[in-house]
């Protein structure tokens, strides 16, 4: 429960910085509705990450870092519907680091099977008398 809970910080801190940045000017450009909806999203995932014991809050946990820190990789290099950034401040490198996380701990819950639904139980074999 503890590696949950660290993703599910890790989601509400980017979610956090990216309602941060849209109320400090990113709403009004191309990119505005995306940040709006990374910040539900990670919301609603780091509600899912803990309260729901399933492989899929793990698979959305890595995929919205893979997701959020690619989309801000593809800005800072060639642009991103018109708009260009650069790895400088504090909240670009808050949010790195976040989303970095939420990919590791997504892809070690997956990996570790704390998030797997339990199987169905098996039939017992039956042994030749």
């Amino acid at each position: 429960m503890r590696l949950r809970g660290v993703g599910a910080v890790a989601l509400l801190v980017s979610a956090g910085v990216h309602l941060y940045l849209w109320f400090d000017g990113v709403r009004n450009q191309t990119v505005g509705p995306m940040f709006l909806i990374n910040v539900v999203a990670g919301v609603v995932i780091a509600i899912l990450l803990l309260r729901w014991e399933h492989w899929v809050p793990a698979f959305l946990t890595a995929g919205f870092g893979a997701a959020t820190l690619g989309a801000f990789i593809i800005a800072s290099t060639v642009g991103l519907l018109g708009v260009h950034t650069v790895w400088a401040g504090g909240s670009v490198w808050t949010a790195a680091v976040a989303e970095v996380v939420c990919i590791v701990v997504g892809g070690l819950l997956l990996l570790r099977g704390r998030s797997v639904t339990p199987q169905l139980a098996r039939p017992a074999k039956r042994h030749p008398a």
